[in-house]
C-alpha cells in the first residue's frame, strides 16, 4: 500500500503595510532649505521618536505630515493614501497635537472637545462618548465641566492632546507636547500614550526637547541636523555605533605630543582637540576621546599623562546613551 504525501505549503503571512513613507522630503522657502531630501517608514503601531536642534527641520516636517503646507519635491503617505492629492483621506486617519495650545479658555473641557469632535463630522451620541472617553484616557475625566482658563499648563496640554484622539486617528503626531507642563501633568502624558498604543495600537511620531522622553517612549528614532536625516536606528544600535563611551579631559598645558599619543592607545579610536587657550596665564587644552570603554581607557590615558608631565585638570566620563550619540553626531545640544 502506498501513502502518498500531501505538500502543503504554509501560506505567507499577510504583508503589513507601512503607516507612513516618507521619500526624499523637502522643503524651500526660496532660497532657504529648511527640509532637505529626509526619507524614513514608520511602521504600525510603532511609537517612533524625531530629534533634532532647533533649526533642524522638524516642526517643518511635522508641519508636512500634518498637510498645514505641501512639500516643494518628493512624497509622502499616510496608509498608502498621498499627502498632497489624497490630503482629505490622510486627514481621516491623522491626529495633531501642535506644539501651540489650541483650545478656547472660556469654554469647558468638554465644550472644547464637542467643538473640536464636530469639525471631524461627529455627532450626537458617537461625539458624546468620544469626548469622554478622551478626557478619561488623559486624566481629566472629573474635570470635564471646568472651563479651561481654571487649568493649569500641564492640564491644558492633556485637553490638547484629547482634542487629537476624538476621531480615533491611526497616526497620532505629537509635537513637543510635555513642553511647560508640570511633572503630575507629564507623567499622565506619558501614560497616556502608552495606554494609546498599547490599547488601541496608535501609531505615534513623537517630536520633544527633552531626551529622556524619547528615550524612554520611543524604540526607534531618527536625528535631524540642518534640513537633513542623519541617523536613524533602535535606540540601542545607535547607542551601539558610538562604541564605549568619551572621555573628555582637560590639560595644564598644549601638548600635542600627548594627543599623538593618546591616539596610538587601543582603547581609544579618536582624539579630537575640543579647545585650546589661555587660563590663569598657562596654556590649556581640552580633548574630546572616544573610547572603546571609557573607564578602562581612562588607566591607560593617566598613564600617558603622568609619563609626559602634563596635569590632568578636568575629567568627565560620558557613557553612551542618546543624549551622547546626540551630541556626537550635531555637536550641539538638542536646544541649540
Amino acid at each position: 500500500m502506498t501513502t502518498t504525501m500531501l505538500n502543503v505549503a504554509t501560506p505567507p503571512a499577510a504583508k503589513v503595510e507601512p503607516c507612513l513613507v516618507v521619500d526624499n522630503l523637502v522643503k524651500r522657502y526660496g532660497n532657504f532649505t529648511a527640509v532637505d531630501g529626509i526619507s524614513f517608514i514608520v511602521q504600525p503601531g510603532e511609537i517612533f521618536g524625531l530629534l533634532g536642534p532647533n533649526g533642524a527641520g522638524k516642526t517643518t516636517t511635522m508641519s508636512m505630515l500634518s498637510c498645514l503646507f505641501p512639500p516643494t519635491s518628493g512624497t509622502a503617505t499616510i496608509g498608502g493614501y498621498d499627502l498632497v492629492r489624497q490630503t482629505k483621506q490622510v486627514k481621516h486617519l491623522l491626529g495633531v497635537v501642535p506644539q501651540d495650545l489650541a483650545v478656547y479658555p472660556t469654554l469647558t473641557a468638554r465644550d472644547n472637545l464637542m467643538f473640536f469632535g464636530s469639525m471631524y463630522g461627529l455627532y450626537g451620541k458617537t461625539l458624546k462618548q468620544r469626548v469622554m472617553e478622551a478626557l478619561e484616557i488623559v486624566g481629566l475625566g472629573d474635570r470635564a465641566n471646568l472651563p479651561i482658563n481654571a487649568f493649569s499648563g500641564g492640564m491644558k496640554r492633556r485637553v490638547n492632546i484629547a482634542a487629537g484622539l476624538l476621531h480615533h486617528p491611526k497616526l497620532l503626531l505629537l509635537d513637543e507636547p510635555t513642553v511647560g507642563v508640570d511633572p503630575q501633568s507629564r507623567n499622565y502624558i506619558f501614560e497616556s500614550i502608552r495606554h494609546l498604543n498599547r490599547k488601541y495600537g496608535m501609531t505615534i511620531i513623537y517630536t520633544s526637547h527633552y531626551m529622556e522622553e524619547v528615550e524612554a517612549l520611543c524604540a526607534r528614532v531618527a536625528i535631524m541636523d540642518h534640513g537633513k536625516v542623519i541617523a536613524l536606528d533602535t535606540k540601542e544600535k545607535l547607542i551601539e555605533q558610538l562604541g564605549g563611551g568619551i572621555l573628555y579631559l582637560g590639560l595644564s598645558q598644549d601638548a600635542p605630543e600627548v594627543v599623538a599619543r593618546l591616539e596610538q592607545l587601543p582603547k581609544i579610536e579618536s582624539v579630537t582637540i575640543v579647545s585650546t587657550g589661555e587660563q590663569a596665564g598657562s596654556s590649556s587644552t581640552q580633548l574630546k576621546c572616544q573610547t572603546t570603554n571609557a573607564q578602562q581607557a581612562l588607566i591607560d590615558v593617566i598613564q600617558v599623562l603622568n609619563a609626559a608631565g602634563v596635569q590632568l585638570t578636568s575629567l568627565a566620563i560620558a557613557e553612551p546613551n542618546l543624549e551622547s550619540v546626540f551630541l556626537h553626531l550635531t555637536g550641539r545640544k538638542l536646544r541649540d
